[in-house]
């Protein structure tokens, strides 16, 4: 046992009022570490503690009661005796009148009554004593908001625990419960205080039981706090959330049905409230006491609560016209908050009642009027807003009531849906003489709307009750009313809708009577095989005259977007119901068209569609009507067909619709040729779309898209697409580095070593052949190179698309043959490719700094490949030196770009380099230096021309002097890719190594050699490219870098503008250096190295105020002299006549907005004069 002066000292410093609260936990930890090693027993501590315990110092009384429970808390997994136990619960039963001590007694209860009955509890006797005390003693509302919890907690624990002890307190129990909670204003009290009252009606469940006796005075209480509301001035700075109160205050309203004679008048009340958050709750509690008191209880309240709910949704609707929503959301209208938990009220309680909620519905005389009123409102565009309203309530009514049950959807289709036919010229009783079955039905003129409308709003409904998951299957269904009515006029309806999308009004970019044409057939044509309202030449009809829509009709936006939403919900549908269809059985294309099976798709939409034997004559696109191809008709519709496949619920058709994609991109017929735009289609529905974020992120879409690419590249030698068709091979190499930068490194793994094979097997291997080891040097490499043809335009997709490959790839994933895809990039960047040169960049950028596990000859480190670089064809050295980076001085005499190749190439290279420059500096490598003294070379090397070879390449079309000034600008280029952000690669879309503080790090590196050969060189053309350079540095340096060298860098910025002013091609980098100088100005930390050059900041932006070829430089230049006004007064006030001049003169501006802005700042000039001195 432990020696008692080891643990005593624990007691004496807990008890101490000077201790610290980290001291006391401390000192509990200590004593329940011997406690529960038993190196110190209770009983033990007990007696030693009565001192502490039983002392007439309540300080010391309070907090010695509290240790032990606390001790007691944390030895709830320990066995106890039920001697102890027993012992300890009559402790603390006794202390609970002991208010200076209350919370340790309260504690210790709590750590006794929870705990498990293999470790020990108090018995049943103990628990009844334990509620007597707490309800004898304890004052709760008086306490302070901690102890008032720890009440409630031990409450709770009473009722949950242990109810049959407490069930026999009866009046006594629900009395103390009411006094203890009446009054609570805290939210976490209150959150218990609501789950005792759920408890408790749970335990006192009769109608004539003590519960039922205190209802009223207990829903007294609970009343005052309907609706929640905070007082908080943020609802963060409690733990509990409005939401979360409310939904408990809900729960305990309906957690007894004896509540029912008070919430239910109160929440028909509030109804009445002005404030839109009252109402909303009402109709939500009600909803949820209509499911939980049962029909009896509801049924006297039936009459007023139909009247509330038509008032908010009929009589008074509070909706909001969504331009964005479209005709397909309800009209355009949206439902406010108050009307959808309105409907919500009036399913439950049509649902509930058994078919006496909805015969008050049908017999309203508010709705009868409307409805035999309809014909007054014909023409959609001539009904009123507030009509418009009302007709979208009435048909969510209709629809709430349909959609409930088989019996309520009888009764609306007998009160309403003959009525609507008659209105659209149909009649139910004798469909046979419907004038509108043939094909070619077009109607007489403008249909009823307000019919078609709420005809299609029933349609949607029905489609509903019967698509349901949870429904059970219909008996009898031959029988019933609704769907023999439906059924009669089925084909007539779908005729109807047909005629709306073939007649003139269908020429309307957004007509009404077109979307609820497409709408009807849609819901027509999802209806399960075995409840299906439709026969089948009529399904047929209705495939028909969409497919021909998105076939032919693709210059109607609009109706083309309805159909193709349609299809895609069709499909959708029979993914969900593949057997269920009149055409199930139908043979499969593929069975008759054995020569390309793996093109088809399996699924039964797609089958239906090939096989239709009337589906083609309506495929017509322009003047030009496609051949039937391959017996089938399929490949006609791919391009459209994409867009269906991809709304499918199923990854299985998505792959189908990357088969369709590359079907169309290689189709042997010319006429069929995919375009950028379905390609992006692909991408967004592939990549970004709600499917792939719906199903997690599944990278078995991306997979499946990106191998498919690569197999019908493999199978299809030659390519019918345009040389020029630049756009859909960028579209593509976007998507394929989407798709490959969604997988993980497995599946990376498995795109590129498919990719890899496809290269290999290419004429792109030639390129690699002609500079093989077996040529005699470089230069003679590089000769072979110009003698090749330009790419093929296969091989020109299969570069692009293994670059794509290269660029979105992991830094984990597993490279094989790095060395000849290093070597490959590197030769088809010499002919001028710039994705090699991104792919260079990027494999520099990821590759490992070693390998690691067993070394493989043809694996790449990032050592290798930096040494193959600068070892190749692009990097050579003049003289045979490099550039030794331990130099003090700037000696870039030494290095040379490709010194003995065509200056085309140098030109090619310069761009590799700055691409390959920049993955190096983003991963920090040092490296990066080399690259840009080779850059700064190119640019000073415009009087070094001895050294250029004067043979000429014989592709070549301009001399000597155009090409090397191309290559200095293209080296002062370079500093903009290497400092830019890019959307093609190097990312973190496409997982780039990213240091941080990299963009700052070059800057303060390149800025001061910048600077000194801006002062040693005179040459013109030298400076230009010198102030191009800086332009770039500058321009995509954070701002808060450039403050820190402001003093130095204005006077930089100032040469490149005057320098670059004169080039129309210099605009976009002139408007981003006066971007750079307009942050300087605007904030206070450059305002210092601003009034030092004010006078030469002023003149050049008084010269840009007049810059012809960009309106947005002149705006800019004027901001910034306004924004010069602010600086102290003796530093511009000789400057405000030749401000004042200059804006004058801008006052002239053939824009507005430069004029606009010219007068504020003349406005802030002129008042310079009467402002007071700053010194």
């Amino acid at each position: 046992m432990a020696d008692p002066t080891q643990w005593v000292k624990h007691v004496e410093l807990y008890v101490n009022s000077s201790s610290t609260a980290a001291q006391q936990a401390a000192s509990v930890d200590a004593i329940a570490n011997l406690l529960k090693n038993d190196l110190l027993t209770l009983e033990a501590l007990v007696r030693e503690m009565e001192m502490y315990l039983t002392t007439t110092d309540s300080t010391i009384r309070s907090r010695g009661i509290l240790l032990l429970a606390e001790l007691l808390t944390q030895l709830k997994s320990k066995r106890l005796n039920d001697a102890s136990i027993e012992s300890l619960i009559g402790f603390f039963t006794e202390r609970l009148a002991d208010w200076k001590a209350l919370r340790g007694a309260i504690v210790g209860c709590l750590s006794l009554l929870r705990r498990k009955s293999h470790v020990g509890v108090v018995a049943d006797d103990k628990v009844k004593a334990v509620v007597q005390s707490y309800l004898q003693n304890l004052q709760v509302q008086s306490l302070g908001q901690h102890d008032r919890k720890l009440c409630f907690h031990l409450m709770e624990c009473l009722l949950d625990r242990y109810p049959a002890a407490v069930r026999d307190l009866g009046d006594n129990l629900i009395y103390g419960i009411c006094e203890a909670i009446d009054g609570e204003r805290d939210p976490q009290c209150l959150m218990l205080s609501f789950r005792i009252v759920q408890i408790l009606a749970g335990l006192f469940p009769g109608p004539s039981g003590p519960l039922a006796d205190f209802a009223g005075d207990l829903f007294g209480i609970l009343g005052c706090y309907f609706p929640i509301h905070f007082t908080h001035p943020k609802e963060e700075d409690v733990d509990v959330k409005r939401g979360e109160l409310s939904r408990a205050l809900m729960l305990t309203y309906a957690s007894t049905p004896l509540f029912a004679p008070f919430s239910i008048p109160l929440l028909l009340e509030k109804l009445s409230s002005s404030l839109p958050l009252t109402k909303v709750e009402s109709f939500k509690y009600l909803s949820y006491c209509t499911s939980k008191y049962g029909v009896e209880r509801m049924a006297e309240h039936f009459k007023t609560l139909w009247s509330s709910v038509k008032d908010a949704t009929y009589v008074s609707p509070e909706t909001n016209l969504s331009t964005e929503a479209g005709f397909m959301s309800e009209m355009g209208f949206q439902d406010s908050d108050i009307m959808k938990q309105a409907f919500v009220l009036l399913q439950e309680l049509v649902q509930q009642s058994n078919g006496s909620f909805i015969s008050l519905i049908l017999e309203d005389e508010d709705i009868k009027i409307f409805m035999n009123s309809l014909n007054q409102y014909e023409d959609f565009d001539n009904i009123p807003i507030d009509i418009r309203q009302r007709l979208h309530a009435v048909g969510r009514i209709i629809s709430v009531c349909i959609n409930t049950s088989i019996a309520s959807c009888n009764k609306v289709f007998e009160s309403f849906f003959p009525l609507l036919m008659t209105y659209l010229g149909l009649s139910v009783a004798k469909p046979h003489e419907n004038s509108c079955l043939a094909e070619d039905y077009n109607p007489p003129g403008r249909l009823n709307f307000g019919a078609l409308y709420l005809c299609v709003e029933v349609l949607s409904a029905c489609r509903y009750l019967v698509g349901s998951d949870e429904l059970t299957p219909i008996p009898d269904f031959a029988n019933q009313t609704w769907g023999v009515m439906l059924h009669n006029v089925s084909k007539s309806l779908a005729m109807v809708f047909i005629s709306l999308l073939r007649s003139n009004v269908a020429e309307n970019s957004q007509n009404a009577y077109v979307c609820y044409g497409v709408k009807g057939l849609q819901n027509l044509a999802t209806f399960p095989g075995s409840l299906l309202a439709v026969s089948k030449s009529t399904y047929d009809s209705i495939l028909l005259k969409l497919m021909s829509v998105v076939t032919s009709d693709i210059n109607k936006t609009f109706l083309w977007t309805l159909a193709m939403n349609a299809l895609v919900e069709i499909g959708s549908f029979l993914d969900k119901y593949p057997n269920n269809t009149p055409w199930s059985q139908i043979r499969h294309p593929r069975q008759s068209t054995p020569r390309r099976p793996s093109l088809y798709p399996t699924g039964p939409f797609f089958g239906y569609c090939c096989s239709c034997p009337r589906l083609p004559n309506f495929i017509d696109t322009g003047n030009k009507r496609h051949p039937y191809v391959d017996g089938g008709g399929y490949d006609l519709y791919y391009p459209n067909l994409i867009n269906l496949n991809l709304g499918s619920s199923k990854s299985l058709n998505v792959t189908f619709s990357c088969q369709l994609f590359c079907k169309s991109l290689l189709l042997e017929d010319p006429s069929l040729p995919a375009t950028a735009g379905e390609i992006q289609l692909i991408q967004k529905h592939l990549f970004h779309g709600p499917r792939f974020h719906k199903s997690g992120g599944s990278e078995e879409i991306p997979l499946n898209f990106a191998l498919s690419i690569w197999d019908k590249i493999e199978n299809n030698r030659s390519f019918n697409l345009d040389s020029l068709e630049n756009e859909l091979l960028d579209a593509t190499m976007m998507a394929m580095k989407q798709a490959v930068g969604s997988c993980s490194e497995g599946s990376q793994e498995k795109i590129i070593n498919k990719a890899l094979g496809v290269l290999l097997s290419s004429n792109c291997l030639q390129w690699m052949e002609s500079i093989s080891g077996n040529t005699p040097s470089e230069a003679e490499g590089l000769q072979q190179i110009h003698k090749l043809d330009s790419f093929a335009i296969r091989d020109e997709w299969i570069t692009s698309l293994f670059a794509s490959i290269v660029i979105a790839l992991r830094p984990q994933t597993y490279i094989q043959n790095g060395k000849f895809i290093l070597q490959f990039f590197i030769t088809t960047l010499l002919n001028g490719h710039v994705p090699s040169a991104q792919a260079l960049g990027s494999l520099v950028n990821k590759l490992p700094l070693k390998i690691t596990g067993t070394p493989l000859s043809k694996n790449l480190c990032l050592d290798e490949a930096v040494d193959m670089i600068f070892h190749s064809c692009i990097w050579t050295s003049y003289n045979g030196s490099t550039y030794e980076r331990g130099s003090s001085e700037i000696d870039l005499s030494s290095l040379r770009l490709c010194s003995l190749s065509p200056e085309s190439d140098k030109i090619h290279a310069t761009i590799g380099l700055a691409w390959i420059g920049k993955g190096l500096l983003m991963r920090g490598h040092e490296k990066v230096k080399d690259i840009t003294m080779t850059l700064l070379n190119c640019m000073i090397s415009d009087g070094d021309r001895g050294s250029l070879p004067n043979s000429k390449h014989p592709s070549l079309v301009c001399n000597d002097e155009d090409l090397h000034h191309q290559l200095m600008k293209s080296a002062a280029d370079a500093f903009h890719i290497i400092m830019s952000d890019s959307e093609s690669c190097l990312n973190k879309r496409y997982h780039a190594t990213i240091r941080p503080l990299y963009k700052q790090r070059f800057s303060n590196t390149v800025m001061p050699i910048l600077s000194t050969l801006m002062l040693k060189y005179d040459s013109p053309s030298i400076r230009s490219m010198l102030c191009r350079a800086i332009a770039y540095v500058v321009s995509d340096t954070p701002l808060t870098a450039i403050l820190s060298e402001a003093k130095k860098l204005i006077p930089l910025l100032l040469d490149c503008l005057s320098m670059m002013v004169e080039d129309i091609m210099n605009k976009e980098i002139i408007y981003s250096v006066l971007l750079v100088i307009s942050g300087i100005l605007v904030d206070k930390n450059g305002q210092d190295a601003v009034a030092e050059n004010a006078h030469s900041i002023v003149n050049q932006l008084i010269e840009l105020t007049t810059y012809p070829h960009m309106m947005v430089i002149r705006e800019t230049a004027v901001q910034c002299l306004a924004a010069i006004s602010e600086l102290p007064y003796t530093r511009i006030y000789p400057l405000r006549t030749l401000v004042l001049r200059a804006m004058l003169k801008a006052l002239d501006d053939p824009k507005w907005v430069v004029r606009q802005e010219a007068v504020r700042c003349r406005q802030a000039w002129a008042s310079i004069a009467s402002r007071s001195l700053h010194f």
